[in-house]
């Protein structure tokens, strides 16, 4: 099975991928050091704690044994400054990608330029048709990374109170379709 590459280079930044526990001390300050910021937009931070942060990097693991997600540290000079991700979504040839910054990187391109590279690294499988990226209909920093990658809205779905954070409770969903290559001998616009 093909897997994307376990470190993405992006000019000031690096994604790479979190190492299981080695990485425990860095993911979980930079969690801790975000939580006010993600708190509106993210659920499971209500539930954030040091056993939780050592189950993520362990799930984060097998996930990627088995191809089911790949998570990673977004890191300038080696240190953690946010986190992405890809992951199969219910329609097989599909991936949802998802992205946070911890505050002092917000605002700097970064999370533009992370899902520019996860989406590059997704289409380069095989089986990979399109890319989807989800975020609250109130979260209008999120909104504006698809938006600027050229995902088209497909839709927004009432989500379930149980899985809401504190905004408005509309997910809406971007989607990105495999580009289609240019026909030999010709030229890309």
């Amino acid at each position: 099975m093909e897997r994307p590459s376990q470190i993405i280079e992006c000019g000031d930044f690096v994604l790479r991928r979190w190492r299981g526990q080695r990485d425990f001390a860095s993911a979980f300050t930079l969690i801790e050091e975000s939580l006010g910021h993600l708190r509106p937009w993210m659920p499971w931070v209500a539930e954030h704690g040091e056993r939780n942060t050592r189950d993520f990097l362990a799930k984060a693991e097998s996930r990627w044994a088995a191809g089911e997600a790949y998570n990673y540290a977004i890191t300038r000079g080696g240190t953690p400054i946010g986190m992405c991700q890809a992951y199969r979504w219910a329609e097989p040839p599909g991936w949802r990608l998802g992205y946070w910054l911890h505050p002092a990187a917000v605002g700097q391109g970064i999370a533009t330029r992370a899902t520019e590279a996860m989406a590059a690294e997704m289409f380069a499988l095989p089986d990979v048709e399109y890319v989807e990226i989800t975020h609250d209909l109130s979260n209008t920093s999120s909104r504006g990374v698809p938006h600027r990658l050229g995902f088209t809205e497909v839709g927004r779905e009432q989500v379930p109170p149980a899985e809401a954070a504190s905004g408005s409770g509309i997910e809406v969903i971007w989607r990105l379709n495999r580009p289609v290559p240019a026909p030999h001998g010709t030229c890309a616009p």
